[in-house]
């Protein structure tokens, strides 16, 4: 009954299974008739997927169909097993069949155990097989997107080589009409040659013709050309004479009236007794001797001094502050005072008829007028800085000398200036001064030279080389000799230079004399008897006699080195004489 009972247990037990593997194989065909019924939705990216999904779906189908007839085998031999041990507990009886019955249930145990082990090797070899299989599903799933991808790429380079063969067979017509141009363009290119070649002969014969028609034209030129300069040459010496004659004439006649009204003055003086009421720089010719006014009249270093051209009490100076101002000699007190460049030095000064001239560092020279006190023109042309400055024509004219080694002649007779001509030299130009009837400039150079130069031709006519073993810093026109000046160098000597022999006719020097600036200035006396210079390192104002030589006035007044000095011809108070030091101090001497 225990058997019967036992093995009813097992066909229950069997049939439940049956039952549940029924059950999940219905599940199973349900859910791959869904999952059908969804890849067929879906769009061809996951068709891979549904493939691949299939593919395992009937793996597991094979596996579950696998596991459940090993079920069936292992419960088929639990019966038999069970069926067995039935049998031989009802034969206990008889030993030897009991003893039988025992071993062949071992051996059907052992045969069980065989099986159930090579059951489970198959399962694991199934799980294994149903791994690789899923990985390989899962590479093929993935060789199949990287396959769609690569088809992918492959039509998008299609797409560029259509495009790109399109290009090409554009460019290759281009091509062909540039080849066809290019022929074109070459049979043009050839038929020019031809036809330059063509010109090119025919210029080569008319070349030849005119050569030598030149050939006779410039024979007969020439003979006239040396006939026309044999009469220039000829009109020009006589003009030259000419001139020279007029000069002498005109210089001998001034001379004469000086010397007449120095005699008639220093007779007057004799008759006097050599009165101690003498008055300030009266009439005639006084070698200064003390400063009637001591002025403070720049802040900083003063670097010229100019009397009135014209003869009126009035005096200029120009300062490193940048100012020109213009002094009364009758009291000292200022009439005016002109602006130059802001922080730019004015380095020469000149006024004469109303007018004012100032030069400076900024590359410019001002005009102003003295009444109104106003800039009229502002000189604009050279490309350094303006060293020296003088009128001309009557206030009619400007010339300037600058670092930029050349002198320009400005006419400021209009509204308007203009640039009329222009000297070029090899040296700069510190110093000029202009002959009496202001048609010759005399300039002084860095390189100890003295030039001179005719206004009206533009052109040099002298030079006179290394005068001084210095650069020159002052030239003076002799008042009473046209053919001397009077010259000022760096190596502290003062020399009366006639530019007819381009000589030195005489040095004037002293042990205590320096000249110490570029700027430093010498004067001469209204009747030529005397020259005037300061020291720029003692401060001493010296005078000497141009007749001898000789110093005659040795002046102790300014407590700095002196740069500018200026012997003017007197106006109605007679004063004469001006100095001015690195202190800006101006002194007018009686």
């Amino acid at each position: 009954e225990s058997a019967v009972i036992k093995a009813n247990n097992q066909h229950t037990q069997s049939s439940s299974a049956r039952c549940i593997c029924l059950s999940q194989e219905n599940n199973m065909n349900i859910l791959h008739d869904l999952l059908t019924a969804r890849n067929a939705c879906e769009t061809k990216p996951f068709q891979s997927i549904h493939e691949s999904n299939a593919a395992l779906l009937n793996l597991v189908d094979t596996l579950q169909y696998r596991c459940d007839s090993s079920a069936r085998e292992q419960l088929e031999l639990q019966h038999l097993v069970s069926q067995l041990s039935a049998s031989s507990s009802g034969e206990n009886s008889n030993g030897k069949k009991g003893n039988a019955a025992s071993k062949a249930e071992a051996r059907m145990r052992d045969k069980i155990e065989k099986l159930q082990e090579q059951l489970n090797q198959k399962l694991r070899a199934e799980i294994e097989t149903s791994a690789a299989a899923l990985k390989t599903a899962t590479e093929l799933s993935q060789l199949k997107d990287h396959a769609s991808a690569q088809e992918a790429t492959i039509a998008n380079l299609r797409d560029v080589n259509n495009r790109d063969e399109n290009t090409i067979t554009n460019l290759t017509t281009q091509l062909a009409e540039a080849q066809n141009h290019s022929r074109l363009a070459e049979k043009q290119y050839n038929g020019l040659k031809d036809m330059i070649r063509t010109l090119q002969d025919e210029n080569d014969e008319l070349k030849q013709t005119n050569a030598q028609l030149v050939e006779r034209v410039v024979s007969e030129k020439e003979k006239m050309v040396d006939e026309i300069n044999k009469m220039n040459d000829m009109v020009e010496t006589l003009q030259k004479e000419v001139d020279m004659l007029r000069t002498l004439h005109k210089q001998e006649a001034q001379r004469k009236e000086g010397l007449d009204l120095v005699g008639n003055q220093r007779s007057h003086i004799g008759a006097g007794g050599g009165s101690s009421d003498r008055r300030f720089g009266a009439t005639g010719v006084f070698l200064p001797t003390t400063p009637k006014h001591v002025i403070q009249a720049h802040p900083i270093e003063a670097t010229s001094v100019r009397y009135d051209g014209t003869g009126l009490d009035l005096i200029a100076t120009g300062s490193s502050d940048s100012t020109v101002k213009v002094w009364d000699t009758n009291n000292g007190q200022v009439k005016a005072t002109l602006r130059g460049g802001s922080g730019h030095p004015m380095l020469g000064v000149d006024l004469s008829g109303g007018l004012v001239v100032g030069c400076g560092a900024d590359k410019t020279c001002r005009v102003w007028n003295i009444r109104t006190q106003r800039m009229i023109h502002q000189l604009a042309g050279h490309s350094t800085k303006v060293t020296c400055v003088r009128l001309l024509n009557n206030e009619k004219g400007v010339i300037t000398g600058s670092a930029d080694r050349s002198i320009k002649v400005w006419d400021i007779s209009r509204s308007t200036y203009k640039q009329t001509t222009t000297f070029r030299h090899s040296s700069t130009s510190n110093c000029m001064d202009v002959s009496l009837d202001s048609l010759t400039v005399f300039s002084g150079h860095m390189d100890g030279g003295i030039r001179l130069w005719d206004v009206r031709s533009g052109k040099r006519v002298l030079d006179v080389l290394s005068m001084h073993e210095g650069g020159v810093t002052s030239v003076q026109c002799h008042p009473m000799n046209g053919n001397q000046i009077l010259t000022n160098g760096r190596d502290s000597v003062l020399r009366v230079v006639d530019v007819r022999t381009c000589t030195a006719v005489q040095s004037l020097g002293h042990e205590d004399f320096r000249t110490a600036f570029n700027y430093s200035s010498c004067g001469i006396s209204p009747d030529g008897a005397y020259a005037l210079a300061g020291s720029g390192t003692t401060g001493e104002v010296f005078v000497w006699g141009l007749t001898d030589g000789k110093v005659k006035k040795k002046l102790k007044a300014h407590n700095v080195g002196v740069g500018g000095v200026a012997w003017g011809r007197g106006g109605s108070n007679g004063q004469q004489v001006a100095t001015v030091d690195r202190n800006g101090v101006l002194m007018l001497w009686a």
